[in-house]
């Protein structure tokens, strides 16, 4: 007990308990990172498993590219770790202080707020297909012309900026704590790097037909005329199903992944910023304020006509 009480006494008298008791809440509500760092080396891990096993298949694996992936994806978790807590946290307190109801976490509503934040996920990353200024961060991780588990790591670090985190506010707004909608969300990015592979095909149809599955995520980043924009789900397809976005992986159509722009470049800032480059050049073209605009709302295909037609 004396030992305990050194420690706490080293730890006053440093000055710097003032500091953690300011820092603490906001490292507790950013939950999801902690989730991530620990997964991180299992990630890591499973990736170098896969790799032993493609690394002489360069349809399916490059080296120098897998590293990047890795890079992208700690600018992602390093501007979420960052920023979050001045950009998004705020947001979320300020619902859940206005709250509906008031939530006790149970098996029942952590079981229940796990499906509503995969439904969150499903409009945000439906949205982020169909709506150009989503697209701009999204398109990151489908630009590579390789699926493996480093694909899954390939994220944008303008994500937190970008303003996608708002489909999941409304969830605290209802009453949900915004740590377990957090936390929900990690776990659910955590399943979801697993189904960026070539190496498992099919599972059984009960799994395929409820969740989303490597088949089903081999689709989803296809640029095939008749795989683009489909299979949003994050852990569930079911949504998919529901709202008609849904297409089976077709071995007489195998996967052409990539976007149907390329962009091949090395740079991270290419890989993170070409699209609102490309965006922002587009506004800029001669015509009406309203038609400048629809390229943040369009879709990432919509371009203007000669007489800036809708």
């Amino acid at each position: 007990m004396a030992l305990m009480d050194w420690f706490n006494s080293v730890w006053q008298n440093s000055g710097l308990a003032p500091l953690w008791e300011t820092v603490a809440p906001w490292l507790a509500l950013d939950e999801r990172q902690l989730i991530f760092m620990v997964a991180t080396p299992f990630f890591i891990g499973v990736f170098l498993w896969e790799f032993l096993k493609i690394r002489h298949n360069a349809e399916l694996v490059d080296t120098r590219e897998s590293i990047r992936n890795f890079m992208l994806g700690a600018g992602y978790q390093t501007t979420e770790l960052l920023f979050a807590g001045l950009i998004a946290f705020p947001v979320y307190a300020f619902a859940y202080h206005h709250r509906l109801l008031d939530i006790e976490l149970t098996w029942f509503t952590g079981a229940l707020l796990w499906v509503l934040t995969d439904f969150c996920f499903y409009w945000m990353h439906r949205s982020s297909h169909r709506v150009r200024w989503f697209w701009a961060a999204h398109v990151t991780h489908h630009s590579s012309e390789r699926m493996n588990f480093s694909t899954a790591m390939r994220q944008n670090a303008t994500n937190i900026f970008n303003g996608g985190w708002l489909f999941y506010v409304p969830l605290a707004f209802v009453g949900f704590n915004p740590v377990w909608i957090g936390v929900c969300y990690a776990l659910s990015l955590v399943y979801q790097f697993f189904i960026h592979t070539t190496l498992v095909k099919r599972l059984h149809p009960a799994i395929e037909y409820v969740f989303n599955t490597p088949s089903h995520h081999r689709v989803h980043h296809g640029r095939n005329p008749d795989y683009i924009d489909t299979n949003y789900g994050g852990v569930f397809i079911i949504f998919d199903r529901l709202f008609g976005t849904f297409t089976p992986e077709r071995d007489e159509e195998p996967v052409e992944y990539g976007i149907t722009r390329p962009v091949y470049s090395n740079n991270l800032l290419v890989n993170w910023c070409h699209e609102y480059v490309d965006m922002f050049r587009d506004m800029k073209q001669r015509g009406p304020i309203g038609q400048r605009l629809k390229h943040l709302w369009k879709p990432p295909e919509w371009e203007r006509g000669e007489k800036g037609e809708s």
